[in-house]
């Protein structure tokens, strides 16, 4: 059954990853790169601002052992202990898996930190944003699947690593967004209440 699913995954991989041309190549060049997107990071920080004031601080904090986890649980407990080769680094595709100025990754790619990653954040972030902004959702999950994808068309990984990686970062992001609203009920709302007593 195991050698069945790789199968169509290889299948799945072969297929999406045909689509491709000189102008998608360099669009999807850019989308996976993380410094394009420094930009909307900026962007999201206003709004954490805007809304969340000193709060800001924690969703900082936060963030940050976030995306820690999602990085080095992908790594370390995934790709690293499975080991499954990359597309670009498996014989048996060789020639023809469609690669990008010969950007071929590390050798092992279950699960995509990528996906990981940028579900992670954008679930974190939607858990937190859900009441001021419901349209954040959809749109920072828009992205993380744009992203994601950008990394089956580079040909550095299979539809399977990219979908198990979003599944782990969504539970992931999910847990630390509710441990923030947790910590922020427990701790921050107490404290401010307490100084506006004193003030």
């Amino acid at each position: 059954m195991l050698d069945q699913i790789v199968r169509w995954d290889q299948e799945l991989l072969l297929w999406m990853n045909s689509f491709h041309s000189p102008f998608w190549d360099d669009i999807m060049w850019y989308v996976s790169l993380t410094t394009t997107w420094i930009p909307l990071y900026l962007v999201v920080l206003y709004l954490c601002i805007r809304y969340y004031k000193v709060r800001t601080l924690y969703i900082l904090l936060f963030t940050i052992i976030l995306v820690a986890m999602t990085d080095l649980i992908s790594v370390h407990l995934f790709k690293n202990l499975i080991q499954r080769l990359r597309p670009s680094h498996e014989p048996l595709l060789e020639g023809l898996v469609h690669t990008v100025r010969n950007y071929m990754g590390g050798d092992y790619g279950f699960v995509s930190s990528h996906a990981t990653n940028m579900f992670g954040l954008a679930t974190f972030l939607s858990v937190i944003f859900y009441r001021n902004l419901r349209y954040f959702t959809v749109i920072s999950l828009l992205l993380a699947a744009l992203i994601s994808y950008s990394r089956i068309y580079l040909g550095v990984h299979y539809p399977g690593d990219v979908l198990c990686g979003a599944m782990l970062g969504s539970a992931i992001g999910f847990g630390m967004g509710r441990l923030f609203c947790w910590f922020s009920r427990r701790f921050v709302h107490k404290r401010q209440a307490a100084e506006a007593i004193e003030n």
